[in-house]
């Protein structure tokens, strides 16, 4: 590609800038520079002035720049049920979720889903995710050729259900595992791709299954494992009477070896401390996903007390639980958690848990999530305000905080200008001139 210089406001995080704190020096801010990104779609400089006349310059001036957001759990498929009706969540599972699943068995649907799925993501300007196909290989294979098309970073895998669940989205363990293998020879470690082995959670897996889940990570260091845990009270009850041996929902993960530094746990609302200091010491993540919650009533998520044990955090759409991919909407409904929670977070913890602190949860922080030279240049350019309540508002942001608080509860995708995956725009607005 041609080396390439961006102009505009640029907002990135030098460090953790904690949950309250609205004068944090770990964020970094420099209006109107310039972002080289070289011919390898890395980030080259960030410097006042503009380069040389060997770079091409796009100008942004009087825009926002930030890192590409990152979406640490989210279901490719259920964008086809995104925005149902009225269940908790075992219930919204067999009503909605299963049989859209359900189709994905077909090549021909799997591949037309991940590839409105992939370009779904970069349109709400989120450039790297944690993915969960369906039960199918044929899904996992068509998101890890449809991102490695488009240059994304993505972590994804085949479910794994063999047990409560309906007889077209059961598999069996030996299968199962046959299926892991081939795809993690086919796709772990090639380009940006990762494998994450992933069982769906502890009610549809098998004492079997999640101990050969288990064998995988030990027989191939560096897969990620993706899984839900302590969502729904209701959830939390049955896991306990189907896994009457373990200390809690966590512990079943642990007693088949699948809490590990690269383990990514979607929701952990209803943990006790037993359960954080497990997580801290392993190194795992919760993904918060404030949307999914609210929508589906599941609970208010402490992140102050996540925080406190030691563990990782990171903020999460959980389409189709949650009601929009973008993760501006995320953001601010995990502001809305927080509050309910009695914890007031600024706009920076919300935007570092999508950013620099979700990559380094994934241990991709030498990749993405910041704008430092050497990284790779996974980019999006943000319109401050749209409309005249949008424009009204930022007019009169007293600090910048305040600024992109505003822009933080009151933006959504038609705010994205562009977003860049190692350089390349993937996603360019038509009026964004």
């Amino acid at each position: 590609m041609t080396p390439t210089a961006i102009r505009a406001d640029l907002l990135d995080f030098v460090a953790d800038p904690g949950l309250d704190d609205r004068a944090s020096p770990a964020v970094r801010w420099r209006p109107d520079h310039w972002l080289l990104i070289d011919a390898h779609g890395r980030i080259a400089a960030v410097q006042p002035e503009a380069p040389g006349d060997d770079w091409h310059k796009v100008d942004h001036a009087g825009r926002l720049l930030l890192p590409g957001f990152i979406d640490s759990h989210v279901h490719a498929p259920q964008l086809d049920v995104i925005a149902s009706w009225g269940t908790e969540l075992l219930d919204w599972l067999n009503t909605y979720t299963f049989p859209a699943e359900a189709a994905y068995a077909d090549p021909a649907v799997a591949q037309a889903g991940a590839e409105r799925f992939l370009d779904a993501l970069l349109a709400h300007g989120t450039t790297s995710a944690a993915v969960f196909a369906t039960v199918h290989r044929v899904s996992a294979d068509a998101l890890l050729a449809g991102a490695q098309a488009r240059g994304m970073r993505l972590i994804t895998g085949k479910v794994l259900m063999d047990t409560h669940a309906p007889d077209n989205l059961r598999d069996d363990v030996v299968q199962a595992e046959g299926h892991c293998e081939a795809l993690i020879a086919r796709w772990h470690g090639q380009g940006r791709l990762a494998y994450a082995v992933t069982p769906r959670f502890a009610a549809t897996s098998s004492e079997a299954q999640l101990a050969m889940a288990g064998r995988l990570l030990t027989r191939h260091p560096g897969l990620y494992l993706q899984t839900h845990v302590a969502e729904n009270r209701a959830e939390v009850a049955w896991v306990a009477e189907l896994f009457p041996q373990a200390r809690s929902y966590l512990d079943v993960y642990a007693r088949h070896g699948l809490l590990t530094e690269r383990a990514v746990l979607a929701h952990g609302i209803w943990l006790d401390d037993v359960d954080r200091r497990a997580l801290a010491d392993a190194g795992a993540q919760i993904a918060f996903c404030p949307s999914s919650n609210l929508f589906l009533g599941s609970g208010l998520f402490g992140w102050a007390q996540a925080r406190a044990a030691g563990v990782n955090v990171s903020l999460a759409s959980d389409v189709g639980g949650g009601t929009a991919l973008c993760q501006l909407r995320t953001l601010a409904d995990g502001y809305k958690v927080q509050a309910l929670a009695g914890q007031r977070v600024t706009a920076w913890a919300l935007l570092h848990g999508a950013t620099r602190g979700a990559a380094e949860a994934l241990r991709l922080g030498h990749e993405i999530g910041r704008l430092e030279p050497g990284l790779l240049a996974d980019v999006c350019v943000w319109d401050w305000a749209q409309g005249p309540v949008g424009q009204r508002r930022d007019a009169l942001a007293r600090g910048l905080h305040e600024r992109v608080f505003a822009w933080l509860t009151l933006g959504d995708e038609r705010h994205l200008v562009e977003a860049r995956v190692a350089g390349v725009a993937r996603h360019t607005r038509p009026d964004s001139a």
